[in-house]
């Protein structure tokens, strides 16, 4: 038997440009849940890197969405003392053809 006498194929998904024709009730619009959390919980102190188990009774410091624990107050103090910029300058590459700057 012959491909020609077997029908046509419905859904030929090894095309390269196959399209689904039909998506699903819950595809019909984007969720915003994929791409913005309501919240974001940081329990690894930024200054000292050590993981806080039990976040009751630690200093924290919330910035809209983002609560960021810190082991003790003095690390709260520190993180919040730290430039927002870069600490030194980068040096310029005034010969940009393409090098890398690292």
């Amino acid at each position: 038997m012959d491909i020609a006498s077997q029908g046509s194929v419905v859904h030929n998904s090894t095309v390269a440009n196959y399209i689904a024709t039909e998506p699903l009730p819950r595809d019909q619009t984007q969720t915003g849940r994929l791409h913005e959390p309501a919240q974001i919980l940081s329990s690894t102190d930024p200054i000292t890197g050590v993981e806080i188990d039990d976040l009751t009774g630690h200093p924290y410091l919330v910035d809209g969405n983002v609560t960021i624990y810190f082991e003790t107050e003095a690390t709260r103090l520190e993180f919040m003392d730290m430039p927002i910029d870069h600490p030194f300058h980068l040096l310029d590459n005034p010969t940009d053809e393409g090098y890398d700057e690292g």
